[in-house]
């Protein structure tokens, strides 16, 4: 397996689903039971996805799972967004920061990759 510190996009995916772990606990803690669960499923499958597209079988196949964590980005942004535009939920603005700055590497990773 690669050393996956040389690698941004797994790294900050990475530190951004154990973000996302702790923000879905203070959810919890709250009773935001629903969003926390989605949050946490989303927010965390992008960087599952990114992580197994480093063994892709193809270029095909490695630009296929970076769609896929792209996916799952845009709906972690939807659920970002309802906690922060909700008056009974505590937000973390850092979190959606961390977010688009993963989206916008996932997009030129994509965009290059098709070649």
């Amino acid at each position: 397996m690669r050393n996956d510190k040389e690698n941004v996009i797994v790294e900050k995916a990475i530190q951004f689903s154990l973000k996302v772990i702790k923000y879905c606990e203070i959810l919890e803690q709250d009773r935001k039971y629903v969003i926390a669960k989605q949050l946490l499923r989303s927010g965390t499958s992008i960087g599952a996805n990114i992580f197994e597209a480093q063994n892709a079988e193809s270029k095909a196949d490695f630009v296929h799972k970076m769609k896929v964590a792209a996916k799952e980005a845009s709906e972690t942004f939807y659920w970002l967004i309802l906690c922060e535009r909700s008056e009974s939920y505590q937000f973390d603005l850092q979190v959606k920061n961390d977010l688009e700055d993963i989206i916008r590497i996932l997009s030129k990773i994509i965009a290059t990759s098709k070649g």
